[in-house]
């Protein structure tokens, strides 16, 4: 199982103390992306080439909240779901106590210069 490790900053935070819930967002993407480029998918070359991998879906479940200056990780596996779409199957977990944060399901789907959806065999040589 893939995993990143990261740390709150401060301005991720919001007026209660807390990291914003839009700021997860930007976590997981990172993720996913860190996910890829180790399995040997560059994010970038694959837009130069017209292939662009989007998310169509993102399913969220907030547990707890991260705190500025908290050291967290985040898994990510990922399940085909289809032909062309991929989910993104992510967890959050504080690591001073691995208490799981955040729990997300995200859903991919690689689309082809023309914008449609396509398969990707890049995606799919990647062991699940």
């Amino acid at each position: 199982m893939f995993k990143i490790e990261m740390i709150v900053r401060d301005y991720e935070c919001d007026i209660q103390g807390v990291v914003n819930n839009a700021v997860y967002q930007n976590y997981l993407e990172h993720s996913r992306h860190d996910y890829l480029l180790a399995n040997n998918v560059d994010f970038v070359q694959l837009a130069n080439a017209g292939i662009h991998l989007v998310v169509v879906r993102a399913e969220l479940d907030y547990k707890q909240s991260l705190k500025p200056g908290d050291v967290f990780y985040i898994t990510v596996e990922m399940e085909k779901e289809s032909r062309a779409k991929y989910a993104f199957i992510q967890k959050v977990y504080r690591s001073a106590d691995d208490k799981l944060m955040l729990q997300a399901r995200t859903l991919g789907v690689a689309l082809n210069e023309r914008g449609r959806p396509t398969a990707f065999e890049a995606l799919d040589n990647i062991s699940l």
